[in-house]
């Protein structure tokens, strides 16, 4: 019940940021998809190893590799789906608490909260950035077959 409720509010929170960004009416519902199994890996992931910081990385693979596969299928480009899919990953909670920790002047714990919130950062742009290449790698490959 738990992975179904976190499905449902990831869902939903792509969805609306994907209204907020502007996205093309017949996409929202598709990128919510991407947004929602995006956040699943993530929580499974990051479960399972232990670490926030590969959790997301393994999930921005996998809304890079379903943006790619959805804007291929959909004939979009692929930011339509990405852009929405990797805000639920972005750790805006890491933000607040490293500033929070800064006004508190407890230096140690905001260094500790920006570094990890720097690496997940640099992990979602790493798992968009290998997805996205791996696809253009396997189009080129078939477009020369």
């Amino acid at each position: 019940m738990n992975v179904l409720k976190l499905f449902l509010f990831s869902y939903l929170s792509t969805i609306g940021f994907a209204v907020l960004f502007g996205i093309p009416k017949n996409s929202i519902i598709k990128s919510g998809f991407v947004g929602a199994f995006g956040w699943i890996a993530f929580y499974f992931t990051s479960k399972y190893l232990d670490s926030n910081i590969v959790g997301t990385f393994f999930a921005s693979i996998v809304v890079g590799i379903l943006g790619e596969l959805f804007a291929r299928h959909f004939k979009k480009p692929a930011t339509v789906y990405i852009i929405p899919g990797i805000v639920p990953l972005v750790p805006g909670a890491g933000m607040y608490y490293t500033m929070l920790a800064l006004v508190r002047k407890d230096f140690l714990l905001a260094a500790n909260k920006g570094t990890e919130t720097f690496f997940i950062a640099a992990a979602i742009s790493i798992g968009i950035i290998i997805s996205t290449s791996l696809s253009r790698s396997i189009n080129r490959v078939k477009n020369k077959t």
